[in-house]
């Protein structure tokens, strides 16, 4: 009896060996330890897909562009500028045009757009919120600076400012708007809509006084809304964007006139990164843009684009003067950051 208890121990300790031998051999054919993953709290139903690196056919880079004109135009100008850029850098660029200003922003901040070509006031809420870091600014005319325009029908009434830019007393022109309905083209939009209040209030006009406005979504949509008529009374846009409409409506320059024009005190719109973007993939884009923005072929991409006459390196100090500008007037940037 004894002897049989004693073979039947032994057989289940060889038995364990060889199913503890089977297990690791198992084990190391499936996943060698050297490429284990970190031990996850939870078990993945699927096994995760590695995504390529980003700039590749796979993961391409997402450049979103700020909803300032219409898509068509957009898709055109942008499309022509990610081709040579593509070209340029050997990278892959896919380009998005959302829905606003917020929109872009938010974009940014969630991963979903790594290079944004953003407006002045919609840049300095994304870097408050870490979203964007600029990189290159827009110049126009030969200047990097720009200002906003009240503009209206030839044939509605209004008294234009004798000076263009006007004066700082002339600024009592603007109280003809005084109970009429404004055309803006977004909430973050700069020169469509922040600056434009601010120089409306400066003028004496109360909330009460400004209608609820005619929110556009682009500025050539304004120039379009104030030409057709009967959707608002004036409008407000960057200078001078009517003639982004001449093409469509030659007689534009007529028909719509401009009431008032501020000092061109706003930086010019922006191409920044996202946060997380890589550095050396920040250096080797900017210096593609600024080549690109020397070639005949890149001037027209970017003037079909938003105008744009050339690309100047900068860092964010190059806002610090307009930000005193908004502080000044009692903007409460707090309203907008969310």
């Amino acid at each position: 009896m004894k002897n049989r208890i004693t073979t039947i121990l032994v057989f289940i300790i060889i038995a364990s060996f060889i199913l503890s031998a089977c297990a690791t051999t198992t084990a190391t054919t499936v996943a060698p330890a050297a490429t284990n993953p970190p031990v996850a709290t939870t078990v993945p139903t699927t096994a995760p897909t590695p995504k390529a690196d980003l700039g590749t056919a796979d993961n391409p880079i997402i450049v979103a562009f700020e909803p300032s004109a219409t898509s068509q135009e957009i898709t055109a100008g942008g499309q022509e500028l990610l081709d040579l850029l593509s070209q340029e850098t050997g990278l892959t660029f896919k380009g998005v045009i959302p829905t606003s200003y917020a929109a872009l922003t938010e974009a940014m901040g969630s991963g979903n757009a790594q290079i944004g070509w953003m407006a002045t006031f919609a840049y300095i809420l994304a870097h408050q919120k870490g979203y964007a870091e600029v990189a290159l600014i827009t110049n126009r005319f030969g200047s990097d600076h720009y200002g906003a325009q009240f503009i209206a029908r030839a044939d509605a009434g209004f008294t234009p400012a004798a000076d263009a830019p006007a004066t700082d007393a002339e600024i009592t022109t603007l109280e003809q708007f005084k109970g009429m309905r404004p055309c803006f083209a977004d909430p973050q939009s700069t020169s469509g809509y922040v600056i434009p209040l601010i120089f409306l209030k400066k003028a004496g006009l109360t909330d009460a006084d400004i209608k609820t406005p005619v929110f556009t979504q682009g500025h050539t949509q304004t120039v379009r809304a104030v030409y057709a008529g009967g959707i608002c009374d004036y409008g407000a846009t960057f200078v001078d964007a009517r003639t982004s409409v001449t093409k469509d409506l030659p007689d534009v320059m007529d028909k719509v006139i401009v009431i008032y024009q501020t000092p061109a005190l706003i930086p010019n719109d922006n191409m920044s990164y996202a946060p997380d973007m890589p550095q050396n993939l920040r250096d080797q884009i900017t210096a593609a843009m600024l080549k690109i923005a020397d070639t005949e072929a890149g001037k027209k991409a970017l003037n079909d684009l938003y105008q744009i006459g050339g690309l100047v390196q900068v860092d964010d100090t190059a806002y610090d003067q307009f930000r005193s500008y908004l502080e000044a007037s009692g903007i409460d940037l707090s309203q907008y950051v969310r």
